[in-house]
């Protein structure tokens, strides 16, 4: 046991002090300050320019002030200017970059208003579903006024209809709850994803590294290939919980300070206040199984590799199962009753994903979350004990190496042994 702990300790801090890691935590930590700071950020640069300028050209010689009136509430940031030329000089106006843009306001067929938008590019969307909010809104108002509608009927004519849901299901989940366990099931699909695709290869480089230089043949002969392998992932999960608990870090106090002025708690902020107890540990425990799970197929993956160029090539598929649990998942944010996800929830590859999925967001009979934790925990033995074999004989075989046909070669030479 203490050779587990020497092979653990030097896998985390030998990666710990490299400069790809420090340089990838580093860029990551600036990532999040833009990220929670990005209101800040635009706030800075808005305060630097000017409102942006839309020339208006009012040929009804009506529509001009309560369109201002209108998007005065709608957009503070845009400043509506009436223009007085002809429309070809508001072209060369905004040409020269004297306006974002102008708009030219008529009376259709009917003494309703219409408008068309001119600018270098219509690709400020924002400006023009704006321009076109507000003059909706002005017909509205026409509109009902030519058949003699009060305020109160406009207003009783456009408010939405009462339309109260209501599951019949024993405990079921509010739609507040479900809208929560979406949110944080969507967060942790992500984290599964990146993690596995970024530390499984990382297990799987660091094996081939080894591998490439020899060491193993000194290793093997003395350690335990288990043990070996596990102090490899558990090394390397160390290292990944470092890194996650650097960006959570930065990434809470950072918010927890633009948040300050708002009521509620930090998760109050987020919509998740009303999460449960339940929900958080099957994602804690979803999270730590579905590492240990990829991170066992990555280790005796990289194993059969001689070269490091190698490695992508031989955990490709890997990744792809991981893409695949993804891209399902998503799907199940939608339909998280359907067969099909109920089904695939019991795929080992895909039951971290899928199965918490289901467990967020439905209330599932306990016996079936306790099956998926049963099945990846049956899944990971398994993998460690073949994984373990497969890793013995494959640390020993050296040259062109990089097809699912060696697992057999390294079996073989486990047995030889």
């Amino acid at each position: 046991m203490n050779k587990f702990w020497i092979i653990l300790l030097h896998t985390y801090l030998n990666k710990l002090k490299t400069k790809s890691f420090l340089v990838t935590t580093l860029l990551t930590v600036v990532i999040t300050l833009g990220l929670t700071n990005m209101s800040n950020i635009i706030e800075i640069f808005d305060k630097g320019g000017d409102k942006e300028q839309i020339a208006v050209l009012d040929t009804t010689g009506q529509l001009y002030e309560p369109l201002k009136e209108q998007m005065s509430t709608l957009n503070k940031n845009l400043r509506l200017i009436e223009f007085d030329g002809t429309e070809k000089e508001a072209e060369k106006a905004v040409e020269k970059g004297e306006y974002t843009g102008f708009v030219q306001l008529r009376y259709d067929q009917e003494h309703l208003p219409e408008a068309t938008y001119k600018a270098m590019s219509v690709a400020e969307s924002p400006i023009f579903t704006d321009l076109q909010a507000g003059l909706q809104q002005m017909k509205t108002m026409l509109a009902a006024s030519k058949i003699n509608l009060t305020p109160e009927q406009l207003q009783q004519l456009y408010e939405p209809v009462s339309f109260e849901k209501i599951a019949l299901e024993e405990n079921a989940k509010t739609e507040e709850e479900l809208n929560q366990a979406r949110d944080l099931v969507y967060v942790l699909l992500f984290v599964i994803y990146f993690a596995v695709i970024m530390y499984a290869s990382m297990i799987a480089m660091e094996v081939a590294t080894e591998k490439s230089s020899r060491v193993m043949e000194i290793l093997i002969s003395s350690v335990s290939p288990i043990n070996q392998m596990f102090a490899k992932i558990l090394g390397i999960g160390l290292l990944s919980l470092t890194q996650l608990a650097v960006l959570l870090s930065v990434g809470y106090f950072s918010i927890k300070r633009n948040l300050s002025s708002l009521e509620g708690g930090f998760f109050d902020a987020f919509g998740f206040g009303n999460i449960s107890l339940s929900t958080i540990s099957y994602a804690v425990i979803f999270f730590i199984l579905g590492y240990f799970l990829y991170a066992t197929l990555a280790a005796f993956l990289g194993s059969l590799v001689s070269r490091i160029e190698d490695v992508q090539q031989m955990i490709t598929p890997m990744t792809l199962l991981v893409v695949a649990g993804f891209m399902i998942a998503m799907f199940g944010l939608g339909k998280p009753d359907s067969p099909f996800i109920v089904i695939t929830s019991y795929i080992p590859f895909f039951t971290p994903m899928i199965m918490f999925l289901r467990v967020g967001m439905l209330n599932i009979p306990v016996w079936e979350s306790t099956l998926g934790i049963a099945i990846l925990l049956g899944t990971i033995a398994f993998l460690a004990v073949f994984g373990a074999r497969v890793y013995r004989g494959g640390v020993l075989m050296y040259g062109k190496s990089n097809s699912f046909k060696d697992i057999k070669k390294a079996l073989q030479l486990t047995k030889k042994e």
